[in-house]
């Protein structure tokens, strides 16, 4: 069944809707935020770094008087071993310091401890690890050839994960086609790049033997489980707190082995030790994302429906697999959503995770999606023009259309608007007129091109969907501790941990609007595992579906108490009373109390009540949803110098469904900073390696984040679909910004050499590789 859509800047409802300022902006632009980094410490930690990307280490020589913990020191304590029960996957632990071998550049190997950060820096660069270096594997390609050198030695050919899937009509849908397209896609390794690298301070306390650590992660609670299993002591014996984080992405959601360390020094030393990331640091050793190859073969019919799809991904994972995701999350990833938004259901896919002498890869906001979405939209180009149509009428032949609809792989799409986002983008574009200038331009030796990409976004998924991975770990629902307390003041404890999000804003939306207060009587308290019940943090679009729904339920049952509470103390039907600007209403008359007072009543006057309502106003509820997909269509204008290679955006807009809008203006945050750094992964950013494992890219002046001058005024045009599978109505929108620029800025590269008979297939299509493409032509003329 098709729900009601509207176009719509929100949904209407009293708070809900608003485009709210954030609560959580005050702090943080006066500069009275809490940071890790500002933290005070007793001693302070500086890693000894491999330089070479694989060998044996032969020693490791302190310098005299110097505190250098290496492997050695830490026999008792355990890897980082993440795990897997489906797709053959292999285990491999990450011990916390290099333990032997070395694996990649910038594996951690030691260990300073010193009283201050600039001691302990000026010691780790006396300390030079004798390392005997043996042959590094880099390319995941090059790694899975027979005689490829073995990263880990019990792990064949390399090969840690290798899933499949193939459906049962697929080989006869092929047979129907009338032609077969095929692309073959590179994307090349990025870095999350936040604004404040990683960060951690363990203190012991030495009244409770416990220790507090804070850092900049995304899941404090799985953190806190993480170190406790690794160090072997009781949970209730660790204490973590994610303070303000100065961004996250995906990269500080994994557990670190530095944080481990970190404890266990605090623990040793029975003390304050602390940490700071530095850039260098950060590009080297934090984790990567996005290295793969993916290779599409798409059997259309004579029409250009897509009849079928055959693709393989060869991820590059890097040296260890991740925690608690495992490395299985780029390439699963891909294996379930290749299909995207496409109507079709005769798939085959063959996916690998592949280990390399390379940095441990981690989610990456859209993780793979980024990817498959670039592959899939450069075949539907490739097939536009091989049968001679339009793109955007390919796109419309094969874009899903009628809900709920079930993927090629099981997915169950819940409501959505593909093909009406793609006319919004058409039209707010006016194509038209584009070719017409374009047309003017070429005539002038200037080449414009524009292009578009349309996806679906998961969002919001709950313990299912990782279940369905064979995650160890299976991570999902929220838990959300809702109160009133004798002051009339409202707080939520919530299990997820936002960092930019704008989740203590859009949460009090809610909780206004179900409980009849205003938002400034509402705290949210999150990221400390003392006081937040347990959750799994913030990460894959999730927080607004089910925090949020979570935060519904247990406001609808504050709603219910309160309502009680106000028919006994206003002597009315509960039926009859409205909860409204802080006060219980009995309707059509001038009766009414105040929450405050109720609240006052439910702590210190409950005799009053005569045992029909228990004592307090806490309410608690877990929520854990199958998930929802958000939608959108991404279009844009570029020019390419075709003498230096440069592509400049001239205009880019985006047409997205979100399902329901709790706040418009954090919305539009989220799709600007996503698209920002969808530029990026477009045009900019890669990390890059030598053919040794050395590392080239370890500064901002190599690694190349997209800056103002870079990133053009956005459009934006919303749709509403209410989500059936969301509480709120809501859909994630977090990650859908990065998931469609890639494919439409170098759609819209591609649109602009058409004259010269070339493309690109590579992300980022950075200048010297459509120079490389256009000289090839330039060579055979």
């Amino acid at each position: 069944m098709t729900a009601h859509r509207q176009i719509t800047k929100g949904s209407g409802a009293k708070w809900v809707g608003r485009a709210m300022r954030r609560v959580e902006d005050p702090a943080l632009v006066t500069g009275r935020g809490r940071f890790t980094a500002d933290l005070p410490a007793a001693y302070w930690v500086r890693f000894v770094r491999s330089p070479v990307a694989t060998g044996t280490i032969k020693s490791i020589a302190p310098p005299k008087g110097a505190t250098v913990i290496t492997a050695a020191d830490l026999k008792d304590v355990k890897p980082i071993a993440p795990m897997l029960h489906k797709f053959n996957y292999k285990p491999v632990g990450q011990p916390i310091l290099a333990d032997d071998i070395v694996r990649f550049t910038g594996e951690a190997v030691a260990a300073i401890v010193a009283a201050s950060k600039e001691e302990a820096e000026d010691i780790a660069d006396r300390v030079a690890p004798e390392i005997d270096e043996s042959a590094a594997v880099i390319d995941a390609h090059d790694a899975l050839h027979e005689n490829a050198p073995r990263v880990h030695a019990d792990v064949p050919g390399n090969l840690i994960l290798d899933a499949q899937i193939k459906t049962p009509d697929f080989d006869g849908a092929w047979k129907g086609a009338a032609k077969t397209v095929k692309v073959e896609v590179r994307s090349y390794r990025q870095n999350a790049t936040p604004m404040e690298a990683r960060a951690g301070h363990a203190a012991y306390d030495a009244a409770t033997g416990r220790v507090t650590l804070t850092c900049t992660t995304q899941m404090p609670h799985l953190t806190r489980t993480a170190i406790a299993d690794v160090l072997g002591f009781p949970e209730s014996d660790l204490r973590v707190i994610a303070p303000d984080v100065g961004g996250g992405f995906g990269q500080k959601m994994s557990l670190a082995p530095e944080y481990v360390l970190l404890v266990w020094l605090a623990r040793k030393f029975k003390s304050s030790v602390a940490w700071t990331e530095d850039r260098r640091e950060n590009l080297i050793a934090s984790f990567h994302s996005r290295d793969q190859y993916v290779t599409l073969e798409g059997a259309f019919g004579k029409d250009g429906k897509l009849l079928a799809l055959d693709a393989d991904i060869v991820s590059n994972v890097g040296a260890y697999s991740c925690y608690p995701t495992t490395c299985g999350v780029e390439p699963l990833m891909a294996l379930a959503e290749l299909p995207g938004p496409y109507d079709f259901h005769a798939y085959a896919c063959h996916a690998r995770g592949v280990l390399t002498n390379t940095c441990t890869m981690a989610p990456y906001r859209g993780v793979s999606r980024p990817i498959i979405t670039f592959a899939l939209e450069r075949l539907m180009d490739k097939a536009a023009a091989t049968f001679g149509i339009d793109p955007i009428d390919i796109r419309r032949r094969n874009l899903v259309s009628q809900f709920p609809y079930t993927s090629a792989t099981g997915l169950v799409f819940d409501d959505a608007s593909y093909k009406q986002t793609l006319e919004m983008s058409v039209e707010a574009i006016d194509v038209p007129a584009f070719r017409k200038r374009q047309k003017e331009a070429r005539a002038q030796g200037r080449y414009l091109g524009i292009g578009f990409a349309t996806f679906s976004e998961r969002t919001g998924y709950g313990s299912p969907a990782f279940a369905a991975r064979g995650m160890d770990i299976t991570v999902g629902w929220e838990t959300v501790i809702l109160s009133i307390d004798p002051s009339g003041f409202v707080e939520a404890r919530i299990g997820a941990s936002p960092h930019g999000q704008g989740l203590r804003t859009t949460l009090a939306q809610i909780i206004a609007d179900e409980i009849g207060v205003t938002p400034d009587v509402i705290k949210i308290v999150h990221g400390d595992t003392d006081r937040a019940p347990y959750g799994w943090g913030t990460f894959a679009s999730r927080s607004l579906v089910i925090c949020g729904g979570a935060t519904m339920m247990a406001a609808q049952k504050v709603r219910a108490k309160l309502l009680k509470i106000a028919s006994h103390m206003l002597e009315a039907a509960t039926g009859d009373i409205v909860l409204e600007s802080g006060y219980a209403k009995v309707a059509g008359t001038d009766r009414s109390v105040s929450i405050a007072a109720m609240a006052r009543e439910a702590y210190t006057q409950t005799h009053r009540f005569k045992g029909e309502i228990e004592p307090g106003i806490t309410e608690t509820a877990t929520y854990d949803p199958p998930g929802t997909f958000s939608n959108a269509c991404h279009a844009a204008i570029v020019e390419v110098d075709v003498e230096t290679g440069r592509a400049m955006i001239e205009r880019y807009l985006v047409a997205e469904d979100a399902g329901r809008i709790i706040n418009p203006m954090i919305a539009d945050g989220q799709v600007h900073g996503g698209v920002a750094q969808g530029i990026g992964n477009a045009l900019l950013e890669e990390i890059v390696y030598d053919e040794t494992g050395n590392i080239l890219s370890s500064t901002l002046a190599d690694y190349l984040p997209p800056t103002a001058h870079e990133v053009p005024l956005i459009e934006l045009h919303h749709m509403e679909t209410p989500s059936e599978n969301s509480l709120t109505k809501a859909k994630g929108l977090g990650e859908g910004g990065g998931i469609g620029a890639p494919a439409a800025i170098v759609n819209a590269i591609n649109d602009a050499l058409t004259p010269f008979g070339v493309a690109i297939e590579e992300i980022p299509a950075a200048p010297q590789r459509i120079r490389a493409v256009l000289r090839k032509v330039q060579n055979k003329r």
